[in-house]
């Protein structure tokens, strides 16, 4: 898969209008490649974390390890139980705008580096917008000790609005919201999303959160 075919799968799939939809059309795109894909995908990570804290990077590989396999055995589970049809929800208005970056960072480079790095992200949009999973799974930790997490069915990250590094690009489509900062107390417990997401602007005003 070169550049241009990236190109045109992302305007593939920048058409899809409906979480199912999306679905099946990442599923066709997956399916195409191999386990040993997958595989150097888990070793190209590994290697651009070899200098890290050893016990982080134990954690970080088991981690991806886990979430790599776990996206990839859930997507072709739905297509093969044929769920992906029965998904009619529309997507939100800015998945578009994800495929269009997701183009813009494969257009240049080692052609089996960009195929791989397409395929990383496809199956963070998969979760993102076809499951509404976080683009981090949940219990990837993060220097410092915090980790994505999962409260009352909201999603919380550390790095949500702190990133800076190449994986940013995926923050601002994630679902997750900004983990509050350590010591602060929990969100609420069995409120609506919006009653949570009033928790953190406040924490945030109130302590002059700067991002």
């Amino acid at each position: 898969m070169n550049h241009e075919e990236i190109a045109g799968k992302c305007l593939n799939l920048e058409s899809m209008k409906t979480r199912g939809e999306l679905g099946q059309a990442i599923a066709e795109v997956v399916i195409s490649y191999s386990p040993r894909d997958l595989q150097q995908m888990r070793w190209n990570f590994s290697g651009k974390i070899r200098d890290i804290n050893p016990e982080l990077r134990k954690k970080l590989e088991e981690t991806i390890t886990g979430h790599l396999h776990g996206t990839c055995q859930a997507l072709r589970l739905m297509n093969q139980q044929g769920t992906f049809a029965r998904m009619g929800e529309p997507l939100p208005a800015y998945a578009g705008a994800y495929w269009k970056m997701v183009a813009a960072q494969c257009s240049a480079g080692d052609v089996e580096k960009v195929r791989l790095r397409f395929l990383k992200f496809l199956l963070s949009g998969f979760c993102m917008f076809v499951q509404e999973l976080p683009g981090h799974p949940v219990g990837m930790p993060f220097p410092g000790g915090d980790t994505v997490q999962v409260i009352d069915g909201t999603y919380y990250c550390p790095v949500r609005e702190k990133a800076n590094d190449v994986d940013s690009a995926l923050c601002s489509f994630c679902p997750a919201l900004q983990t509050p900062e350590s010591g602060y107390l929990k969100p609420p417990v069995n409120a609506s999303r919006h009653r949570k997401e009033e928790f953190l602007r406040q924490t945030f005003d109130r302590h002059h959160y700067n991002g």
